[in-house]
């Protein structure tokens, strides 16, 4: 009772969960219907709940030309671009996932981001690449929104906001690994809409991988099922919306 100030929760994953309930709170943005009506059975007044998407950077509001980012980034031309995403700290089993990637027959360009993990970097680097495929391996890079332009298909984990980018790129994407709880919930609501297909082992992960990419219509269908979805503009969204409450 000290303070008038508003306060507002984001929600950054496809669905809620009880935790993200901070009453009193004056609006809850959410990515999903399904998250508002979760958002609702656990007491919040829907009244307060907007959709707008989840907030990532306006970069992505602009587009990019897949062509010219994959010579500007020196990629190929001839053969599908395929991003591996570690996370910024480059954790989990990328290296299996990357020698999974390599083992299909199918002529790739494997782009591995391995964020700051320079160890993991150094192996992926030293990793041996048959004569079929293209490889390139980078650390950190504030380029993603570039990079996943020029991408076909993302190797990821289904963290709300990098599979956002995803999205709002119309880049397809396999999901591995997702954390129990809202990773998961994220996941079957990928897969659920058509932008994602998932991979439960790394032994099946060259069988599914040739499958969207030598079934007819498949990739295009996950990837135009991806722009779709997209909300590029939901940061944007979520500004207007907060300036609207205290009257900006």
């Amino acid at each position: 009772g000290k303070k008038g100030m508003r306060q507002v929760t984001v929600v950054t994953d496809f669905d809620a969960h009880a935790f993200w309930v901070n009453q009193p709170c004056e609006r809850y943005f959410v990515a999903t219907p399904e998250a508002a009506l979760s958002l609702a059975h656990w007491g919040v007044p829907r009244e307060t709940i907007e959709i707008t998407g989840i907030p990532i950077h306006p970069v992505f509001s602009a587009p990019k030309d897949p062509a010219a980012m994959r010579a500007k980034h020196g990629l190929s031309a001839d053969r599908p671009v395929v991003l591996l995403l570690g996370g910024g700290f480059g954790v989990g089993p990328v290296e299996k996932i990357h020698a999974g990637l390599l083992a299909l027959e199918r002529p790739l360009h494997v782009v591995a981001v391995c964020g700051r993990n320079a160890g993991l970097k150094g192996r992926l680097e030293a990793a041996k690449v048959p004569a079929r495929h293209r490889s390139t391996v980078l650390g950190f890079t504030t380029e993603m929104d570039e990079l996943l332009a020029a991408a076909e298909l993302a190797v990821t984990k289904p963290g709300g906001l990098t599979t956002s980018e995803c999205l709002a790129r119309g880049t397809a994407m396999v999901v591995m690994n997702p954390i129990p709880g809202q990773e998961s919930r994220n996941s079957d609501w990928l897969l659920e809409h058509g932008a994602a297909v998932k991979v439960n082992s790394i032994s099946a992960l060259s069988w599914k991988i040739a499958g969207v990419l030598e079934t007819p219509g498949r990739l295009a269908g996950l990837r135009r099922a991806a722009r779709e979805l997209g909300r590029p503009g939901a940061a944007f969204a979520v500004a207007e919306r907060v300036l609207g409450l205290t009257g900006g």
